[in-house]
């Protein structure tokens, strides 16, 4: 049976290189055609031959490997993302080297062995050379992302695997690696390959953006875009230079916002591209590049740029125009004072620009939907609808008409105008279902088919397409659940393209910004502060509802305050502990707490012996607000010796 489809295929490729028409077979693509002739009259292959790949010895794998240990570092997390995006099941996520060796491949376990049986190990090699026509190999001649299907494989034992690959290209403009998704399954149209080799592309060129900070991480580096919510995200051109203003490296969008060619621009001074001098782009630098500011080129583009690097104390007269504060911190109704809180919502940014699901871990009232909201609010859907659902508080009933709509009496009690669901509020925007870990099972497995088909259909109606972008929560152990049979495993690892976890208030490090931020916001116009032993009391009380519960006990205080100061006195019986319960001019100074704090951090590391997981559980705190307590009070970890 084989052999006959080996014939076969073998056949319809010697038609092809022939020369003969075959508008509607595999060799109308004019790249697989070129690729097919290559393999006859370059590599004279067989396509009716079966023989498994050429396999590196392990030893000579592990060079390989070494040489881009770097790339496989950056691209591993980028792999296990896109496996997850493509919901895992029947695809392999492959990594090669320039020469289309395998150096990396994510798969589920069981089905590693159909994969391997269909040639794809790790250290195979997939070159055209070798293997005729395929993904990988016809990627790295071609130079571009492309979809090998079933029967355009050049040899007959391949035809099972339709291969999207796409090249990772280095700083410099050369071929570093090809990512690649190969399926096994029959099922797999050519059609339904475009969603996936744009998540494959997407994936390479994160890869690429990543590896160029990575390898310019002590030079100058300008990035760049048209619009300036846009730098910072995958999208953006970058620019690397030296100490002497020579540029050293551009990436390909780099090339095509500036209009220009590699070969005409390295090693030329960066300022024959800009209306500025060194001096003045030098002292626009920052550390981190968390702003953008106009500039112009000298053709007259208009483009915004971060530049990071040590800055230098110089006048920057350029440019006038007003500046752009880079996201998050240009972003109103959140607060993200704490460093780590702040990069994730970063993390979270540039994921879901890439329709990304994000998933938001956290306790009740920690943020969930105001953190959602802001990444909204951030992305290029900011003018777009951001609609919630909340999946515990409305009956199970009801989840379905208010998620998918209804037409116009298809049941009884049914307004006769219908009724349009979440999904199709949110359309152009953003859905965030809020406990999600509460969907009734029957309405999940209708979620994941709209997630992977983009259609909805309403109650009584017909399919409707949607372009949504969606953001979940819970307070839920989802996998808990997934273990327990109460959540799908296919939707978990759908909606969880990445989970952020928000910390309790408890152990957030900016909660004296939080506290200033939400006063001013619940005082609108007023002008209301907080003397020192409120203010103390506020910040010592563990918020057991956390932001949500702080939120509320500021508005009630502001509503009541006569004045414009809210003592200790003012404050709720539950957070006024007894030792703050005193005139304001009795309530010790913060110094005291604070040395008095420090004093018994010292004793129970001593009593410990400081293990700090023990004194952790001692104290009742999380590791993490150990350590940072410790960092405080300048308690450093050799005191242990």
């Amino acid at each position: 049976m084989h052999h006959d489809h080996f014939s076969r295929h073998a056949q319809q490729v010697l038609t092809v290189t022939r020369g003969q028409d075959l508008s509607q077979g595999p060799g109308s693509d004019p790249s697989i055609a070129r690729s097919w002739l290559r393999c006859l009259e370059d590599y004279h292959l067989d396509p009716a031959l079966s023989i498994a790949p050429t396999v590196l010895e392990h030893g000579r794998l592990l060079e390989s490997r070494e040489r881009l240990q770097q790339v496989l570092h950056i691209a591993g997390g980028e792999m296990n993302s896109l496996h997850q995006q493509l919901s895992g099941a029947g695809h392999a996520v492959l990594l090669t080297d320039a020469r289309g060796v395998i150096l990396n491949c994510v798969t589920a376990p069981s089905e590693r062995k159909i994969f391997e049986r269909a040639g794809l190990w790790l250290g195979a090699d997939w070159s055209e050379a070798c293997e005729g026509t395929n993904g990988i190999g016809t990627c790295l001649v071609e130079r571009q992302s492309l979809t090998i299907h079933r029967d355009e494989h050049f040899r007959g034992r391949h035809t099972g695997l339709t291969c999207s690959a796409s090249p990772v290209f280095d700083p410099h403009g050369e071929l570093l690696a090809v990512l690649d998704v190969s399926s096994a399954r029959e099922a797999v149209s050519r059609q339904s390959q475009f969603h996936t080799m744009a998540l494959v592309n997407l994936s390479a060129k994160m890869i690429e953006s990543c590896y160029f900070l990575r390898h310019f991480e002590h030079h100058w580096l300008l990035r760049f875009h048209l619009q300036a919510e846009s730098v910072g995200l995958f999208s953006e051109g970058l620019l690397a230079f030296d100490g002497e203003g020579r540029i050293c490296a551009v990436n390909q969008s780099a090339l095509n916002l500036l209009g220009q060619m590699r070969g005409g621009l390295l090693g030329q001074p960066v300022e024959v591209l800009f209306e500025c001098t060194l001096d003045q782009l030098l002292g626009r630098a920052s550390a981190n590049a968390t702003a953008s500011w106009p500039l112009r080129t000298r053709d007259g583009r208009h483009l915004f740029a971060a530049l990071r690097g040590q800055p230098r104390s110089v006048p920057v007269p350029v440019p006038s125009q007003p500046v752009v504060a880079a996201k998050p911190e240009r972003l109103l109704g959140i607060c993200l004072g704490d460093s780590a809180l702040q990069s994730d919502f970063r993390k979270a940014l540039r994921v879901f620009e890439r329709d990304v699901p994000l998933l938001v871990n956290g306790e009740t009232g920690s943020g969930k939907e105001a953190f959602a909201k802001a990444v909204h609010q951030a992305s290029q859907r900011a003018d777009k609808a951001f609609v919630a659902l909340n999946c515990a508080a409305i009956p199970e009933s009801l989840i379905e008409s208010e998620l998918f709509g209804y037409r116009g009496g298809s049941f009884t009690g049914a307004r006769k105008e219908g009724m349009r669901g979440k999904l199709q509020q949110a359309d152009g925007g953003t859905l965030f279902l809020d406990e999600i870990g509460d969907m009734p099972l029957a309405l999940q497995t209708r979620l994941l088919r709209v997630l992977e088909d983009r259609l909805v259909v309403p109650i009584g109606g017909e399919p409707q397409a949607v372009n949504v972008r969606v953001i979940s929560a819970t307070h839920r152990d989802l996998l808990q659940r997934v273990q327990a049979g109460s959540f799908r495993e296919d939707l978990y690892y759908r909606l969880n393209g990445l989970e952020i976890g928000l910390p309790p208030l408890r152990e957030r490090s900016d909660k004296p910004q939080l506290l200033d931020f939400l006063l001013a916001q619940e005082a609108g116009e007023q002008t209301i502060t907080l003397d020192a032993g409120a203010r103390q009391a506020l910040l010592a009380f563990a918020w057991p509802g956390n932001v949500r519960q702080l939120r509320t006990v500021l508005r009630t205080l502001v509503a009541l305050c006569d004045g414009a100061l809210i003592g200790v006195d003012d404050l709720p019986p539950m957070i006024r502990p007894a030792s703050l319960a005193m005139p304001a001019a009795d309530v010790p100074p913060l110094s005291l707490l604070e040395d008095a704090e420090r004093l018994a951090l010292l004793k129970v590391l001593t009593q410990q012996r400081w293990h700090m997981t023990l004194v952790a559980e001692r104290l009742g705190v999380s590791r993490n607000t150990l350590y940072r307590k410790l960092r405080k009070h300048g308690i450093e970890l050799r005191s242990a010796l």
